[in-house]
């Protein structure tokens, strides 16, 4: 079973280093004369006109994929051989079968339409597409659009990136033949906001413990920290009913100021009640 981090790099790299080009059920054959005899011939999508002049113009060092063959091809051992007819992938190879972009989420676990959670190396689907999810809001796919080929995409779901085109999925899931469990723990799995969710919940601790365990995500995660506490703050709609005598009423008696201006009381009073009051209750 191959780790999403394994699996992620490899997406990476051909995204990035290699020359690809989207051809209809290739996965990860070089553009050589052979091929490409042979990639014009096997469906209706390559055998437009518009395709097979692209294909045939691209060079033997191009290598053809399409959405879920990229995915497919990795799983079988691609290793961007340009000798090899199938740039070294072995067809059904890891126990991996050669399925469609909507079958191949019936070989997933965890499949959802929440996108808050996502987890690096998950399936990103949408009605006959599927990419992977690289982190940081990013994915890697194959499509004839945009830059034709193998790249790196925004998630939408997750918000526009600058500099990325932007596709915006219907669910994701964990893929069986990937193993997620080992790369749980690292912070690159995560985004900024999946992060202060989790420091919210007291996963990295507080003080210099959080900023040491977070290391340089730290600043993007706090200023979240702080915009979703304040955010709760001002939202909150508790009133207490004031009684005579009761410590409310004390309080304010105590610093000469009414009931009503309580929440005016700068909180650093060395007053535990005046304190708590200050930060959790509002008044009429």
């Amino acid at each position: 079973m191959m780790k999403s981090t394994e699996f992620v790099a490899m997406a990476k790299k051909i995204a990035t280093d290699y020359k690809t080009l989207y051809v209809m059920g290739c996965f990860g054959s070089p553009m050589t004369a052979k091929n490409k005899q042979r990639f014009t011939q096997n469906h209706s999508y390559n055998k437009k006109s518009n395709r097979t002049k692209i294909i045939k113009a691209a060079s033997a060092s191009t290598f053809g994929f399409d959405c879920v063959c990229l995915v497919k091809s990795i799983l079988w051992g691609w290793n961007g051989n340009s000798k090899n007819t199938y740039g070294g992938a072995v067809y059904k190879s890891n126990n991996v079968p050669d399925v469609s972009a909507d079958d191949m989420m019936q070989y997933c676990t965890d499949v959802t339409t929440d996108f808050k959670n996502i987890q690096v190396g998950e399936i990103l689907h949408m009605s006959g597409h599927v990419g992977i999810y690289i982190g940081d809001g990013l994915a890697v796919e194959c499509t004839p659009i945009w830059k034709d080929g193998v790249q790196i995409t925004a998630v939408g779901n997750l918000g526009n990136k600058s500099g990325y085109n932007t596709r915006t999925w219907v669910n994701h899931g964990k893929s069986k033949f990937i193993d997620y469990v080992a790369e749980k723990d690292s912070l690159d799995n995560y985004t900024d906001e999946q992060l202060a969710d989790m420091a919210m919940k007291g996963v990295f601790g507080s003080g210099s413990e959080r900023k040491t365990k977070l290391g340089d995500r730290y600043e993007a995660v706090q200023k979240i920290i702080n915009q979703k506490t304040s955010s709760a703050i001002n939202n909150q709609k508790l009133y207490h009913k004031v009684v005579k005598g009761d410590t409310l009423s004390k309080i304010a008696k105590k610093y000469n100021t009414s009931v009503s201006n309580i929440m005016k009381i700068n909180s650093s009073i060395k007053d535990a009640n005046m304190i708590c009051l200050g930060q959790l209750i509002r008044v009429k």
